[in-house]
């Protein structure tokens, strides 16, 4: 456990939306040299997208999937609402947010409030396997972000359609 200590400190502080040197490929080759091969295993495991919580999840990673879940539900309560017309008070982000901005901004602030989460779940964390898990998440989701480029989307979005061309 005290070789967690050096491969804990040598990680980068992380910033939402901004870039850092860390990435999901690095943070593995060098847990792979300080960690025990059952919390490597485990850290290979972590994904943010998946949120069903298994019996053999760690504490931190069942309330992550569990804070996942729901506001995975309050997103689904809301739009069943606006289908019909009703109102409907979401606990997790402003009803505003959802109406006034366009859906790349509100994926955005759907990540920041994972992202503030996973930084509530840090505290009483420094040098276990948890802080790992939760530093994983934050690199999941800044590669996620990382992603939400116009360029690049854009060169995606006309190789989509060429390819749909070719094939008429």
């Amino acid at each position: 456990m005290d070789r967690y200590y050096y491969f804990i400190a040598q990680l980068p502080y992380l910033y939402f939306g901004k870039e850092t040197h860390m990435t999901i490929d690095k943070f593995f080759e060098e847990g792979e040299k300080w960690l025990s091969r059952g919390d490597f295993s485990l850290l290979k495991e972590i994904d943010i997208s998946n949120f069903s919580i298994q019996k053999s999840d760690p504490e931190v990673v069942r309330l992550y999937k569990g804070f996942e879940y729901n506001l995975r539900e309050d997103l689904a309560s809301y739009r069943r609402a606006r289908k019909v017309s009703q109102e409907y008070k979401t606990r997790f982000i402003s009803s505003g947010i959802l109406k006034e901005l366009n859906p790349l901004e509100i994926e955005k602030a759907l990540m920041k409030i994972r992202w503030d989460f996973i930084e509530q779940l840090e505290v009483g964390h420094h040098f276990d396997i948890d802080i790992l898990i939760l530093y994983l998440y934050k690199l999941q989701i800044l590669e996620r972000l990382s992603t939400f480029d116009k360029e690049k989307g854009f060169e995606k979005y006309k190789q989509i359609c060429e390819v749909s061309y070719e094939r008429s």
